[in-house]
Parts: C-alpha cells; structure tokens; sequence
C-alpha cells in the first residue's frame, strides 16, 4: 500500500512540473540553421498546428468518458494494473531466402580474419573463390574453418557479431541475420515518454506477429502511478527464448530508456536479445535519397502513408499533461495513433529491408 501511495504521490510531483519541463525550442519556419543547432526543435508552424490540435481535441472530446474513447483490458502484473489496447491488421511478411545469405557470406573473403578488401581480390584472383576454398589455404585455413564453424549453427547473435565486427553494424549480412528468426519471434518497439532521459515513459507501443496479422498492444497509463505494471507488462514480450526486438533508433533512445525506468522501480531488466535498429540499415539504404531518415519521411516515400493530425513527439508531454489536468482524454488520441503507427511502419520498413537483403528473388 505504501508503494502504491508514493507512486500516486509520484504522478502529482510529476503532473506540477510537466509545465514548466519543456524540452525543445520553436524556431522561425525555414530555420534550417537554428534547427540544427538545437538539440530538439520544432518548426512555428509545427507548434502553431499542434496547439491549434490540442485545443480542438479539448473540445471535441469534452465528457467524453475515457472507456468510450480507450476501449481496452486491464492487464494485472505483480507491479499493479494496466491498460492494454489492441489493434490487429492483415500482415504478410516478405519469403526469405537463407541459402541466398549464406552464399553471400561465403563468397565475401574479408569475414576471414586478417583478410581485407586487397587481399580478397589476391586471392580471388588466385582461385580462392569462397571461404569454404580457403579451408585448406596455407595462411587462413585456421580463421577460415572458424568462419565456416559459426555460420554453420546459424545462431543469429554469432552472425550479427561476425559481419558487425568484420563490417559496420549497418551491414546487410547484419540485418540478414534476421532471416534465422520466424516473423513470430520479432517484437517491434516504440515508446512515448515525458522527456528525453529519466522521466516516466507513459505509452507503449509493442508490435508481433500473430498468423496473418500483425497485433499492436499499447500499454496506455491512465495515471503515471501505472507506469511500473506497464513496464511489467512489457518485460513479459521478451519472456521467451529465440526473440528478437525491432525498434526504430531503439539502441540510442527506446531500449536504453526502458532499462532505466526499470532499474528506477527495481524491476530486473529486459533480457539480452539480438536487436535490429531500422534507423541504422534504413541510414545506409537511403541516406543519399532522404537525408534526415526520420521515421516519417521514410513512411512517407517508401510506404506511401500520410498522416493526418499527428502530435510532434516533443509536444507529447504537453499533450499528456492537458489530460492529466483536465481529466479530458481527448489530448490521448493523436499520441495514441502516433505510437501505433510508429510501430506499424517500423515493422513494414523492418520486413522491406530484409526482403531486399535476403528475401527470394
């Protein structure tokens, strides 16, 4: 009981201080300096429409009740309650070549140890075609039959260590990597916070693979005092073996952020599992076409979705904090589709990747 009064009381300290927390600068529209400079930042027009958005929800959703608008379970952790909403759409993942990988990687020679991109075409040129030729070179047979050794178990982790160590971690023989799990195994991530480091994370936003569809599960708090079942609530994805997590920028921001918040209630942390970061191979893929490689351009260009009155991500405190103080649920809705679509699109750009990287021709 004790525990539950402190983290209610936690929700009011918070609920006072969102205010006067904010942590991004509204810069002129064309700003193009200023917005680089800043560490986040939101163009006038951007701010002008989110503002012009929350006080239209305020009205629009005016007593309307909050299981009217969230219709959703309540899920019981040993941490307390939660809300959980769920959405399910008609998903195919793309059919995925393994053999066409793994000749790949036997024909790329730098994976040996002590050969680089030189002495691959040396020893190409000598005949030494694959690394399963090398095998019996004089110099690399031992670092050969090791590389033949681990992609043989076809464990996903080996070869994510293999090609990020022998190449960036942004290489396709990374993200292929990928086709050792089933579409079942992958969890997709993204999360919705009060700020940028250590502040309760109040939606989140997991994505799997379910037969033909795929399921959006977010874990909504109706008070910050939720945040620790919610938490609970997520760990609970990754209970299983042979899982694999997907987020977009997730190594930077979502996963190491979630840690935190679960260190911060003493929960024992998210499990090690390989973890595929779109931002990174979608960085090498299209770099030289989008250059930002913001979730939201790349859904725009490659997936062909637009969205209609989204809430900038740094504005979803304020959003958040309208509700808290109101006990209006209208400011939710464009967090909640926000969080929803940035799982759904993560996951679509995640699986046209690895169509291109290993999927059959």
């Amino acid at each position: 009981m004790a525990g539950m009064q402190a983290e209610s009381r936690i929700g009011e300290i918070w609920q006072q201080r969102m205010a006067a927390l904010r942590e991004y600068s509204v810069v002129r529209d064309g700003n193009v300096f200023g917005a680089g400079l800043a560490g986040s930042c939101l163009f006038s027009s951007e701010y002008d429409r989110a503002r012009a958005l929350l006080g239209r929800l305020v009205s629009q959703y005016d007593n309307v009740s909050f299981e009217s608008l969230f219709p959703g379970s309540e899920i019981e952790t040993e941490n307390g309650t939660c809300l959980a909403l769920e959405h399910r759409e008609a998903f195919a993942a793309p059919p995925l070549d393994g053999e066409r990988l793994s000749a790949e990687m036997l024909a790329d020679l730098t994976l040996v140890r002590g050969i680089g991109e030189r002495s691959a075409a040396r020893l190409r040129a000598r005949g030494w075609k694959t690394i399963a030729d090398l095998a019996n070179h004089p110099r690399f047979r031992y670092a050969a039959r090791e590389v033949l050794e681990r992609l043989s178990r076809a464990d996903p982790r080996e070869i994510m260590d293999l090609a990020g160590n022998r190449h960036a971690k942004s290489h396709p023989f990374v993200l292929g990597a990928a086709g050792a799990f089933s579409p079942q195994d992958f969890v997709f991530l993204d999360i919705e916070t009060l700020g940028l480091f250590s502040r309760p994370i109040i939606l989140f936003g997991v994505g799997t693979v379910e037969e033909r569809n795929f399921v959006v599960r977010q874990y909504l708090l109706r008070d910050i005092g939720e945040e620790a079942a919610a938490l609970t609530a997520l760990a609970g994805h990754f209970a299983r073996q042979k899982k694999a997590l997907v987020t977009f920028n997730g190594k930077a921001f979502d996963l190491p952020y979630v840690q935190d918040r679960l260190a911060y209630y003493g929960i024992p942390p998210v499990s090690r599992v390989p973890h595929f970061d779109v931002l990174h191979f979608a960085r090498r893929r299209w770099k030289g076409q989008y250059p930002s490689c913001r979730l939201g351009e790349l859904e725009s260009a490659i997936l062909g979705v637009g969205r209609e009155n989204d809430v900038p991500g740094q504005m979803v405190p304020e959003f958040y904090e309208t509700y808290l103080r109101t006990n209006n649920c209208g400011p939710l809705v464009p967090i909640v589709h926000h969080n929803r679509q940035d799982v759904i699109s993560t996951a679509h750009l995640f699986f046209y990747l690895l169509g291109e990287t290993c999927g059959r021709c």
